[in-house]
């Protein structure tokens, strides 16, 4: 199973891609609580690309694929944005986070305590890749 949905950069498609990776998580045979799972992180990951790849630049496109293969699900987002080190994201502190609320700063955060498997891949002046992972259910 691969299937693949390309939305423009704005906030208001998110739930489109809500909807297209729960469909396939469920498809795939997920409980409703990793199906949930699944989904914030796949919202984190393309909030991030509007947010900071895109700066909100409502004319680009992210492409969203689905798949499994080899007892894993595999959603992978990839936009044409700015470019960033995933080396540089550390884990924040969230003792500071909760008695400093911010308003963003867990999305990378988030996606690695959901998936089990975060993988990003960098091709400069062409493309990002976030490729998002969770182990299809036995």
């Amino acid at each position: 199973m691969k299937q693949t949905l390309k939305i423009d950069s704005r906030t208001e498609h998110l739930v489109t891609v809500r909807d297209f990776v729960s469909q396939a998580a469920v498809k795939s045979g997920f409980s409703d609580e990793d199906v949930g799972k699944i989904t914030l992180a796949v919202d984190e990951a393309c909030t991030n690309v509007i947010k900071h790849a895109y700066r909100y630049n409502r004319t680009k496109r992210i492409t969203i694929t689905v798949q499994s293969s080899d007892g894993d699900f595999e959603v992978i987002i990839i936009d044409n944005g700015r470019q960033f080190d995933p080396q540089k994201i550390k884990s924040p502190d969230l003792t500071d986070y909760l008695t400093h609320p911010k308003r963003s700063g867990l999305g990378v955060h988030l996606m690695r305590s959901l998936m089990d498997a975060v993988e990003y891949e960098i091709s400069p002046g062409k493309s990002n890749r976030v490729r998002l992972v969770k182990h299809l259910p036995r």
